[in-house]
């Protein structure tokens, strides 16, 4: 039997937290579209920053994928992909109706620039779990890292990740990447995110191919003494589990191997 060439789904996300988990790219473009540059993407530079939301994947195409995978144990289904899943028009309308036909939870990875806007935040509202970005604690170490689009601002998004707290009922993660930047601003951030109050906090560093060396687990050890009383975990400690990407090609171009 030939096997089925998947275009949305792909296969294992990049979040180690999630365990078993289907990748769904709601962006699916053959270039990254999203809010940031950041140094450390597996997937590469951004050739065009925008903000601008709109309907990349439509809703029928989708579920008709999901339809036809063969049987899977999940624990989660994932919306990320090649760039910012929030700039999906119909993000909110993808997870309602995948969970018409998907028993498993439903998570999304956000860089957390467009969770300022309402209509984000309600699609948000649908999901079972958010893991949020948050790799800095001011404004220039957060341009030197994230590269952000010139009008983005660090204490928006702070603040706009605080407001979400405040009515989300779903599971919130903080996603912290540490590089040789923003490694001496671990005691910094970590303020932050006690203000944030979030329910788990994902130390990281690029292990896949990206621009920038990860740190070393000396030194992300180190990181993490600044996160004490905080239910956090770094990637060093998290077993990495063996996957099979439902898509492999789609899979490798998301870690940057295509």
């Amino acid at each position: 039997m030939k096997k089925k060439n998947y275009k949305y789904i792909y296969g294992p996300v990049p979040s180690w937290r999630l365990g078993s988990s289907l990748g769904i790219d709601p962006l699916s473009q053959s270039e990254k579209v999203c809010t940031f540059d950041c140094t450390y993407c597996q997937i590469g530079k951004t050739k065009s920053l925008t903000d601008e939301r709109r309907i990349f994947v439509p809703v029928s195409d989708l579920l008709d994928e999901l339809k036809s995978l063969p049987p899977l144990e999940l624990d989660y289904i994932t919306f990320s992909g090649t760039g910012e899943p929030t700039l999906a028009l119909n993000l909110g309308e993808m997870i309602k109706e995948v969970k018409k036909i998907r028993p498993e939870k439903v998570a999304v990875l956000t860089n957390s620039t467009m969770m300022s806007m309402e209509d984000v935040q309600k699609d948000l509202f649908y999901a079972d779990f958010v893991a949020a970005k948050l790799d800095a604690a001011t404004q220039s170490i957060f341009e030197d890292i994230n590269k952000p689009m010139k009008h983005i601002r660090l204490e928006d998004i702070i603040q706009s990740i605080k407001t979400f707290r405040s009515c989300y009922i779903g599971k919130l993660a903080l996603q912290v990447m540490f590089v040789e930047q923003n490694k001496t601003h671990a005691a910094e951030i970590a303020r932050i995110v006690r203000e944030i109050n979030a329910d788990e906090i994902q130390i990281n560093t690029p292990l896949r191919p990206s621009r920038v060396k990860p740190l070393s687990q000396k030194e992300l050890e180190k990181v993490k003494s600044y996160f004490k009383d905080i239910n956090v975990i770094s990637v060093y400690e998290t077993e990495k589990k063996k996957v099979e990407p439902v898509s492999r090609e789609e899979t490798l171009k998301r870690r940057g191997k295509v």
